[in-house]
């Protein structure tokens, strides 16, 4: 059965039923309509242009605008799949009321390079708003913020964890957004994490937009994970479900959600081989063994215990690691939610 509780809170919004025509880069997309608009970013050296695929998908009736993000770092390719497949699963077709603006591919040079960021090596997702005069990373920033973002009402951005680093399904939200909270708890990830904005991330010029937004991490760069997969696809649809904007059946909403407000890192002690004991999404003790760090020569075995009573929320995959690399993320303080 699908949690609608939080159904109400879509009354809140209300860009799309103040909005005559709905205009995104000069294309304007009627009532019952759906089309791909592309948005021109700039140009390669090669003079190749780069432009971001933007699938929009409008209801006969008003309701809220949501947009659903992938790719913002170009290789954090789970979320790029869970865009990709629901646009192949026809999730979008059915709306009914309201606007779905699905990008797939947020950072169009990153995904073709294997990459998190842009030539000069900027994070889009540390260039918001952008400016039209600056980065390539810049530039993108400033093309969602000035010509998608004025008519959004909430944001889904999918995101994985970085180079080696695993992240077990979760949505990360900030305190003072109470609406991208209950945003969170509607998704139905295992665990719904409060973390404060970060400087020029998309997240946090949303929050200043008043647009809720939520990130959800699931997975790690450059590699599929479908457990990570099947659940995003399932979270948006619960969300879009909830808003009345599409009619779903059969999505489950029977995983154990825990609502975390603090976090820790567990780093490498020693340089050497790295070998896990625990993973991502099991209860671990505080003293608990959860892995060995082993130098090559085999004299010496350093064993990694946990700090905290909690859930492992993340962990590095890496084979070799340095002294000081994050190994374990561990919740401590949770509480069960319904």
């Amino acid at each position: 059965m699908l949690d609608r509780k939080g159904k109400g809170i879509f009354k809140k919004f209300r860009k799309e039923a103040e909005l005559d025509e709905f205009i995104i880069s000069n294309s304007t997309v009627l009532p019952g309509e759906s089309t791909l608009i592309k948005l021109n970013v700039g140009r390669l050296p090669s003079g190749t242009r780069i432009s971001i695929d933007a699938h929009v998908f409008r209801g006969k009736e008003d309701g809220p605008t949501a947009l659903i993000l992938g790719g913002v770092h170009g290789d954090e390719i789970n979320g790029i799949e869970i865009v990709r497949r629901c646009l192949e699963e026809e999730v979008f077709d059915g709306i009914t009321k309201g606007t779905i603006i699905a990008i797939p591919i947020v950072n169009i040079y990153g995904f073709i390079n294997f990459s998190r960021s842009v030539p000069d090596g900027k994070d889009v997702n540390r260039s918001f708003p952008g400016s039209t005069a600056g980065s390539l990373a810049s530039r993108v920033a400033r093309t969602l913020t000035k010509k998608v973002m004025p008519m959004v009402d909430f944001i889904i951005d999918l995101h994985t964890g970085g180079s080696s680093r695993f992240n077990y399904p979760q949505i990360r939200y900030a305190k003072s957004d109470p609406l991208a909270k209950e945003l969170g708890r509607q998704f139905g990830a295992p665990f719904l994490i409060q973390k404060p904005f970060i400087s020029k991330s998309l997240r946090k010029v949303a929050f200043e937009m008043k647009i809720p937004t939520i990130v959800y991490e699931a997975g790690e760069s450059i590699r599929f994970d479908g457990y990570s997969i099947d659940l995003g696809v399932k979270g948006i649809k619960r969300i879009l479900s909830n808003a009345g904007m599409i009619s779903v059946s059969n999505i489950s909403f029977d995983i154990r959600m825990f609502h975390v407000t603090k976090t820790s890192w567990i780093r490498s002690p020693n340089s050497g081989l790295f070998i896990w004991s625990k993973a991502s999404g099991q209860k671990v003790s505080k003293g608990e063994p959860l892995g060995y760090i082993k130098d090559p020569q085999g004299l010496k075995s350093v064993t990694i215990f946990a700090n905290r009573t909690g859930y492992i929320i993340g962990h590095n995959n890496a084979s070799v690691v340095n002294q000081g690399d994050a190994l374990f993320h561990i919740t401590y303080e949770q509480e069960e939610i319904s």
